[in-house]
């Protein structure tokens, strides 16, 4: 048998492998959403030629170990656990001995020897590592102190999917795209902002869209606090990626010339008793129209955030408004959790760079 495979970052995949990743999860929501349409849908008689997604999760369960609160981490997973044909089992803090009367170690060895996969949700970053130290079975990081590299997946597979919106030759999905499996259509170089906390979706941003030919620019307040962690900063520095990032303090530089802006929480999980010296450090941080048309940013910028968003962090005209593409963001995570507990949990595949052996097509097709 091979070595368990893990994924704690995207910096532990090279380029194409994440470009798989990604188009695996395009084809997998594509076969996939017509299967969830209502019976009465004029398009149930296509069924008959439809083809099943893949089964690998068939009669395999998947813990979802979360010590964190979550909405999309955790119905993304149970949903695409689901459509794999598995079951997703959801372990809480206060529903296992974690971190009370039982280790790390003993931990993943007994859930390792129930289910087939491990999607952690943990604080510190040294929680999962020790997860997958000892883990007979994948482990996927579902978010931890350093990394979210679920959130980065779901993020490019919706900037791909309006490719057509940042290049007037990509051609738009047709409207009824779901019923065919059309190959994903290509990003043209972006140059992306982040303007807020270097926290664990800016660094997966960090290792990521350099290695695929995109440009970051980005804003933290100067405190020692807000800057990205050594271990991190290492990890960009080893994938060549500092070349294509600009840092700095200002908002307003940092989205000149973008042609998307991102922010995240200013706020984290942990960090309530420093929301009020955090407010005040972010002052100037809000994502507006009058920040980026200040700053330059492209005329057709577009907004993401991985969600929850507070007001603060961005203006209700950006975040409703045309520019926002969170909600298409946020199902995506539906898909690229998909993919990636497909090609980790159910093939141990994740780290190739060839296409995923797919059912073939009847000839009705």
């Amino acid at each position: 048998m091979p070595p368990v495979p893990h994924l704690m970052t995207l910096a532990d995949l090279t380029g194409p492998q994440i470009s798989r990743v990604i188009n695996h999860a395009h084809h997998l929501k594509q076969v996939s959403l017509p299967w969830l349409d209502p019976q009465y849908s004029k398009s149930y008689g296509k069924r008959a030629r439809l083809r099943m997604p893949s089964q690998s999760l068939f009669n395999k369960s998947i813990a979802l170990l979360f010590s964190k609160r979550s909405t999309r981490t955790r119905l993304a997973a149970e949903t695409a656990s689901l459509l794999l044909g598995g079951r997703a089992l959801f372990l809480g803090q206060d529903d296992i001995q974690l971190g009370v009367n039982e280790s790390a170690r003993d931990t993943a060895m007994v859930i390792g020897g129930m289910c087939q996969g491990i999607f952690a949700r943990v604080g510190d970053h040294s929680e999962i590592e020790e997860l997958a130290k000892y883990s007979p079975v994948p482990v996927l990081n579902a978010l931890s102190s350093l990394w979210h590299p679920t959130q980065i997946l779901a993020d490019l597979l919706t900037l791909h999917e309006h490719a057509h919106l940042f290049d007037a030759d990509a051609k738009q999905p047709p409207v009824d795209s779901h019923y065919r499996t059309a190959p994903l259509a290509k990003l043209r170089p972006l140059t992306v902002a982040y303007v807020g906390d270097s926290a664990n979706v800016l660094h997966d941003m960090l290792v990521t869209y350099p290695r695929l030919g995109h440009s970051l620019r980005v804003a933290t307040p100067p405190q020692a606090a807000y800057q990205a962690p050594e271990p991190v900063w290492e990890r960009v520095k080893q994938l060549g990626c500092d070349k294509k990032i600009w840092w700095g303090t200002d908002p307003r530089e940092a989205v000149h010339g973008a042609d998307v802006v991102v922010t995240d929480t200013w706020i984290s999980m942990g960090q309530e008793l420093e929301k009020e010296q955090r407010l005040k450090d972010f002052q100037g941080y809000q994502v507006t129209e009058a920040l980026c048309k200040e700053g330059g940013a492209n005329p057709d910028w577009k907004f993401l955030h991985c969600l929850p968003r507070k007001q603060h962090e961005v203006d209700d005209d950006v975040f409703y408004g045309e520019r926002s593409l969170v909600f298409p963001e946020a199902e995506n995570r539906k898909w690229t959790i998909m993919a990636a507990f497909d090609l980790l949990f159910g093939k141990w595949d994740m780290t190739s760079t060839t296409a995923p052996v797919l059912p073939k097509k009847s000839k009705k097709d």
